[in-house]
């Protein structure tokens, strides 16, 4: 949950990154290969017929899934450009560089994004009207994000949830980053989150993910919260390479111990709700989300913190995101007459026709959202601080970081002290 605060389309991910050309965009990592192996990967690529190079990532593997390509390529996060026409001499062979336009999208906290563009000239003949609309996102992972973020897992997450139709297809991977299919649309802002034609979408889109069950043995599907809080707890500086930092963070939060064992209270009440085990996409801000409004349907992106996790979780994370991210304002968080309607519009959709949604339901899964929404402040005020310290983001992450700690303490008691009748 960098947060990915990478995001999307035209507000997808990235805060504002230098036009400016690096003399060295990209280095390749150094891999133990014999001499022989390299002299067949030249063969393959120079034996490869123009015909069959048009889209590599058509190619099938044996379980019928498009081959994800691996990339053993660095791109600089001052470069991203550059970095991104290296990538797609590999996977769109067939682009004319000269016929495709990059955008750099600004409005993450977290990663670098920039949008590829194949935009053929019209009086090309030889053009395929397909292609036209051929578009890939190339994003570039920020600073240290490794030390928070299970990357393989990440893109295992992707390929499942395509799969399902409810995420991008991936087409590689490279050291530091991932391209991935374009979806069209916008995301959401503060205003439209709330929107009749808008907030039933995710609803139904989140109980769809929510019923989604990864590979694996079913005895491990256990919340992987605990375990990430503890990680990121352990990433904490004691002390923050800027005083200036050092002095804000120390003014506001208590010692990393105190956090640690106030976390610990805090699960433990939230366990006794029972909210279930689902699989979640954990870090569902407004800029994850994608609507295309002539479709009518909306796509969530961004599936770096992707894992089973409670129910109630998922869904009171994704309340605390209508404040926004560079206006924060919790007085938008959703009222409880938004929030019951939001709730059935969930549980239909989960639960299926079969088992009509009852007001106990409802009453159940409210007191859990609202009480799970605390856990993601602390969960997010934590990781800013780990960002703080370690990204290169143009972003104030310990003010970011000190909103989710307060309003975490203002909400803790009120939200406690909700109750349903089991």
């Amino acid at each position: 949950m960098l947060r990915n605060r990478s995001s999307s389309s035209s507000s997808r991910c990235t805060r504002r990154e230098s036009h400016r050309r690096s003399r060295v965009f990209f280095v390749r990592e150094r891999k133990k290969k014999s001499v022989k192996e390299r002299q067949k990967e030249k063969e393959r690529e120079t034996a490869r017929p123009d015909n069959m190079s048009r889209q590599v990532d058509d190619c099938i593997n044996g379980d019928g899934e498009p081959k994800v390509r691996q990339l053993s390529l660095v791109v600089s996060e001052h470069a991203v450009i550059e970095g991104a026409t290296e990538i797609l001499k590999v996977i769109r062979p067939h682009w004319c560089r000269d016929n495709v336009r990059f955008k750099l999208f600004t409005d993450g906290i977290t990663n670098k994004l920039v949008g590829c563009f194949h935009e053929p000239k019209e009086d090309d003949s030889k053009a395929d009207k397909s292609e036209f609309q051929d578009v890939v996102l190339i994003r570039v992972y920020g600073n240290k994000t490794d030390l928070l973020i299970d990357r393989r897992k990440e893109t295992e997450n992707i390929q499942l949830l395509h799969r399902y139709g409810y995420a991008p297809a991936l087409y590689a991977t490279f050291t530091n980053g991932l391209a991935y299919e374009y979806v069209p649309g916008v995301t959401l802002t503060p205003s439209t989150v709330q929107l009749e034609a808008v907030w039933p979408l995710v609803a139904r889109r989140m109980a769809q993910m929510h019923k989604v069950r990864p590979d694996g043995p079913a005895d491990s599907y256990k919340s992987a919260l605990p375990a990430k809080m503890d990680q990121f707890l352990r990433l904490v500086p004691n002390r923050f390479t800027d005083p200036r930092k050092d002095e804000r963070v120390w003014n506001v939060f208590p010692s990393v111990a105190a956090l640690r064992d106030e976390f610990e209270e805090l699960y433990a009440r939230l366990l006794q709700t029972g909210s279930p085990v689902v699989f979640c996409h954990n870090d569902l801000l407004l800029g994850n989300v994608i609507y295309d409004e002539a479709r009518s349907r909306v796509t969530f992106i961004d599936y770096e913190y992707a894992d089973p996790n409670h129910q109630a979780f998922d869904i009171g994370n994704h309340f605390t995101e209508f404040a926004g991210i560079d206006d924060i304002d919790y007085g938008r968080y959703p009222g409880r007459d938004f929030q019951l309607r939001w709730l059935r519009e969930y549980l239909e959709e989960f639960n299926g026709k079969s088992n009509p949604v009852t007001d106990a339901d409802l009453q159940q899964l409210y007191v859990q959202v609202n009480q799970y929404a605390l856990a993601s402040h602390f969960l997010w005020a934590v990781w800013a601080l780990i960002q703080a310290e370690h990204s290169t983001i143009d972003f104030d992450f310990v003010q970011f970081g000190a909103a989710r700690f307060l309003e975490y303490r203002r909400r803790k008691e009120e939200f406690l002290a909700l109750a349903f009748a089991n």
